[in-house]
């Protein structure tokens, strides 16, 4: 039974990181593609207003051939935060100054491409 546990865990892992990296990719991708697009680039200008913005960021990109979802999205960001609390030495040992929000660092970043 452990045996089964931790090849699940190992797999479950992999399975994550794998998808955090294919989120990664994407958004390495559209960030490039905006740089010469302006059609797309406008196309997340008034983002910030609509109610759900993560939501419509997600179907703007789908709409246009880039696979990130909404959850993947969330756990993207989520694992930026993550990553400032590890250390090589297994724990944050620097205090931290404040929390950026992943996401408006990608719009920014979008839009800022000129």
């Amino acid at each position: 039974m452990g045996a089964v546990i931790e090849v699940w865990a190992k797999v479950w892992y992999i399975e994550v990181q794998g998808v955090i990296f294919m989120v990664e990719m994407e958004i390495r991708r559209l960030i490039n593609d905006t740089k010469s697009n302006k059609n797309l680039r406008d196309s997340f200008k008034n983002i910030r207003q609509n109610p759900d913005p993560m939501k419509k960021f997600c179907d703007i990109c789908l709409e246009n051939g880039y696979e990130i979802y909404l959850g993947e999205l969330f756990s993207y960001g989520q694992d930026m935060n993550d990553s400032k609390l590890r250390a090589t030495n297994g724990g944050g040992s620097f205090e931290i100054d404040g929390w950026d929000d992943a996401f408006e660092n990608l719009l920014e970043e979008i839009l800022s491409n000129n």
